[in-house]
């Protein structure tokens, strides 16, 4: 049953892809344009997380100056006590400068370790964004592509009476049309000279009976 099962499975897989592919090689350009859209809403997330990133570096920033400024104040202060030699201010002002010494310690690492991920990350980004628009760019020359394929398709049937279809008026037609147009033309043109002329004939008929 499971053995069934899995060759029905990869059956319809193997039917999904077919279906993919031909769709792809009908519209390439339909899901390229599909791709780019994916892809710039994937650049648009990462900008996000790389602007997050950029702020909690801030932060951290501002933690370890925070630090580095409470172990000054704390030394100045530990001076201060020990010049009045009261030993539970002295204590507390050398545990203090321990604290803050380990943590603006702890905080200068992580903002080297923050700036450098941040660098690395705006490089990737920078080069993802040029992945997207190298992207636009091949959409553009697909699309130019397409366009120019299409035109020539037109002026084809236009031109070739063979690929003509019955939307389309080809140049034989136009032609045929147009000798029709002379044809009659010529033909209502002789009429109209030969009646004419007959008209003539009895005008100057009727003169040459009047004189006799």
């Amino acid at each position: 049953m499971n053995s069934l099962w899995n060759r029905f499975v990869y059956t319809v897989q193997a039917d999904l892809h077919t279906m993919l592919d031909k769709k792809e090689k009908k519209n390439p350009i339909a899901m390229l344009n599909q791709y780019i859209v994916e892809a710039e809403k994937q650049t648009q997330s990462v900008g996000k997380l790389l602007e997050r990133q950029g702020k909690l570096k801030l932060a951290l920033e501002k933690e370890y100056a925070e630090a580095a400024a409470m172990v000054d104040k704390r030394r100045n202060q530990l001076q201060l006590a020990e010049t009045t030699g009261e030993e539970d201010l002295i204590a507390f002002a050398q545990a203090e400068i321990h604290a803050y010494e380990t943590r603006a310690a702890d905080l200068a690492k992580s903002v080297t370790e923050s700036a450098n991920e941040l660098m690395a990350l705006e490089r990737k980004f920078e080069e993802m964004k040029h992945k997207v628009k190298d992207m636009k760019v091949r959409q553009l020359q697909l699309m130019g592509k397409e366009n120019v394929t299409r035109a020539h398709r037109r002026m084809d049937k236009f031109i070739s009476p063979e690929q003509a279809d019955a939307h389309v008026s080809n140049v034989e037609e136009m032609k045929q049309y147009i000798e029709n147009l002379d044809r009659n033309i010529s033909r209502d043109y002789e009429t109209s000279s030969m009646e004419r002329r007959l008209e003539s004939l009895e005008k100057n008929s009727a003169k040459t009976a009047e004189i006799v």
